[in-house]
């Protein structure tokens, strides 16, 4: 499954996106040495940019036109708290569930798991919705289907 916005960091980190409907999301990512802290675990950093991109992307479900593309709406995080439980090895799955939407922002969780279903930390977060960024009158960027 492609992701609906081409994002370059999420590329550079390899997330694979899984499930985006509905108010949810699923983001997958085999982790490799160089996403790993001194003890070989997943860093916390890219812990955390999996669940805020998850939550995100949880957000921006519920704006998906008919055949999959956006609704034209953009997200920026405003606040995420993370609590870890476990530390993160080989394959780890970001779930994030979009809990409640107002006209302009997003209240979400989600989780990380590795491949036993372990629990390896959750968050919450909040979004704004935009139309556009506000510096400098610039748009989203959007990918094209035939990029």
């Amino acid at each position: 499954m492609e992701f609906p916005v081409h994002i370059p960091f999420v590329d550079q980190l390899g997330f694979e996106l899984l499930k985006f409907e509905n108010g949810e999301a699923e983001i997958g990512l085999t982790l490799r040495d160089e996403l790993c802290n001194s003890w070989s675990v997943a860093h916390g950093g890219v812990t955390m940019t999996l669940l805020d991109v998850a939550m995100a992307h949880a957000a921006r479900s519920s704006s998906i036109k008919p055949g999959g593309q956006p609704g034209g709406t953009g997200v920026v995080t405003i606040e995420m708290k993370t609590s870890f439980m476990r530390p993160g090895l080989g394959r780890i799955v970001a779930r994030g569930k979009l809990l409640h939407a107002t006209a302009s922002l997003a209240f979400c969780e989600g989780t990380v798991i590795d491949a036993n279903g372990e629990l390896l930390a959750s968050a919450s977060g909040t979004f704004k919705y935009l139309q556009g960024l506000p510096a400098g009158g610039r748009k989203i960027l959007r990918s094209n289907a035939s990029d």
